[in-house]
């Protein structure tokens, strides 16, 4: 692992502060891209495992059953939602590493800008939610998913995928900085799969029980999966309720939400490490 190094900005004013922060969070992405080359098995593994998902619950398990139209159509949305919540746990096992290793530490004794080092890591992330979307979506087709309602709605889609994205990585990132070894990622794990489960990814809400129904609709990744369904034209089981009737609305309210408590928490435990 090489880092390149910075000198301390001066009192140049705003320009040059910010030029400064901007230089030391590429040079983080960076490194973050970097370790792609050197572990392209983990790389992979990221890629494969959701789409290995997509493809047990289409062909094994049967899930989008119980809605009308092609259950297929009502699969794929939910299951790039899921994707981009399970990518905590590969944030939390990124951040512990370099925490286990000491690297942040040397990092935070360096002279640079103290939050590149979690700008460098969350630009990582979302370039790697990018190429995970790109090659969900390709499996998606593959299997007969389509999108009916033009670009324009589908990079809606997109975004509000990638939203979510942000918001869950923030949340792995304090995660991370507070279990701070590999192995306690284990544990977040164990509470990622039934949050991931308790939604309306694999099935309609309609179709469970209706106090379980109504705790699903709330789910913030049901709200996602619900909003990417109407964005791409795709049967979505609605029951008519008002987090269904607001779909879209809920699914930037919760991501700005979750944002706006795990984001200041990271920094501030950042700001703490080693003091």
């Amino acid at each position: 692992m090489s880092a390149a190094t910075t000198t301390v900005p001066g009192p140049d004013g705003a320009a040059s502060r910010l030029g400064w922060a901007l230089a030391d969070s590429w040079t983080m992405t960076r490194r973050e891209l970097a370790h792609w080359a050197r572990q392209p098995v983990a790389v992979l593994v990221n890629l494969v495992f959701p789409v290995m998902l997509l493809l047990m619950f289409t062909y094994l398990v049967g899930g989008g059953r119980g809605v009308s139209g092609d259950p297929t159509e009502y699969l794929v949305p939910g299951m790039l939602a899921l994707t981009m919540a399970f990518g905590l746990e590969a944030t939390m096992l990124a951040v512990t590493q370099d925490l286990g290793k000491g690297v942040i530490d040397r990092f935070r004794s360096m002279p640079m800008v103290p939050g590149a080092v979690l700008v460098g890591r969350s630009a990582a992330d979302m370039l790697q939610s990018v190429l995970s979307l790109a090659v969900m979506t390709g499996v998606g087709y593959a299997v007969g998913w389509r999108w009916h309602n033009g670009a324009a709605a589908a990079l809606g889609a997109v975004g509000l995928l990638l939203l979510l994205r942000f918001a869950m990585l923030w949340v792995g990132i304090y995660l991370a900085m507070v279990a701070g070894r590999p192995e306690m990622v284990t544990a977040v794990q164990i509470l990622v799969w039934p949050v991931g489960f308790l939604s309306n990814v694999f099935a309609p809400p309609a179709s469970m029980p209706g106090w379980l129904g109504a705790v699903v609709e709330w789910n913030p990744m049901s709200a996602t999966a619900t909003a990417v369904r109407e964005l791409f034209g795709n049967p979505g089981g609605a029951t008519g309720s008002w987090a269904a009737e607001h779909a879209e609305l809920l699914a930037v309210l919760w991501p700005v939400a979750i944002i706006a408590v795990f984001f200041p928490l990271a920094v501030q435990k950042f700001a703490r490490l080693s003091r």
